[in-house]
């Protein structure tokens, strides 16, 4: 078990807003792939082959057969014990706010309920011809789906070359300012803007604490730096802060 700083449960304490900012890494633990480690799916297609509106446009029905095929990976998976344990903390502190690169919607499926999806959500989807969204169980049976306007469906992801939601960013950025403490978890914090908000929140004040497998660039400057599982470092850290708070 990994030894957690008096210092950090000391922070907890105190603190009122909590962030959890987290990357794949996190849904690796329940058997989703990361992009970018050893095992990643983009080691297996090149990403703009089927992550690009153009790729889209251009064989709508490969891109459709990938992403049925995430889908499937996705809603196998079940939460783990760090989506649950950042959900539960929600009874402790005032304000738990979770910002995610992630579109597996694990968060959600754990209990989370302020969540901020930077890269949007793979179980929506919409047209792109009238943005009508379309979170019904899609016909595949004669096609691509299309909308009553005529226009392609497709899954409600940021796509490279794709500006991310705009209200998701400001909401998480709102969150980084405001945030007490503020948990980078399985991401390796290359990925902008998205990366960003770790600074913002750092700038502002906030407590960095980082949760990873192994060294980012961010650990030179986190204030606290644990690795290994966030299964089981985040339990282990509420479950500090349970016995210093005689919860």
């Amino acid at each position: 078990m990994i030894r957690i700083d008096n210092n950090l449960i000391e922070a907890l304490k105190e603190s009122k807003s909590i962030v959890f900012f987290t990357g794949a890494g996190i849904s690796a633990e329940s058997g989703i792939p990361t992009f970018r480690g050893k095992e990643g799916l983009w080691n297996k297609f090149r990403p703009e082959e089927l992550a690009s509106f153009n790729a889209f446009i251009k064989n709508p029905k490969l891109v459709w057969e990938w992403y049925n095929y995430r889908r499937k990976i996705v809603h196998e998976a079940q939460p783990n014990p760090a989506h649950l344990t950042i959900a539960e903390m929600q009874n402790h502190f005032k304000d738990v706010t979770v910002v995610t690169q992630n579109v597996d919607n694990l968060h959600r499926r754990a209990g989370s309920n302020k969540v901020f999806e930077l890269h949007g959500n793979i179980e929506r989807n919409f047209c792109i011809n009238c943005k009508k969204f379309h979170n019904e169980e899609l016909d595949f049976s004669t096609g691509v789906p299309k909308c009553e306007c005529g226009g392609l469906i497709r899954p409600d992801v940021v796509w490279f070359g794709e500006y991310l939601p705009e209200d998701q960013f400001l909401g998480g950025e709102k969150a980084a300012i405001e945030s007490d403490i503020f948990f980078v978890v399985g991401t390796s914090v290359v990925v902008y803007p998205a990366a960003g908000l770790i600074y913002t929140a750092k700038a502002s004040g906030a407590i960095i604490v980082e949760v990873n497998l192994e060294e980012t660039d961010l650990s030179s400057s986190a204030n606290y730096s644990y690795f290994g599982k966030a299964g089981e470092i985040l339990p282990n850290i509420f479950e500090e802060y349970k016995l210093n708070t005689n919860l």
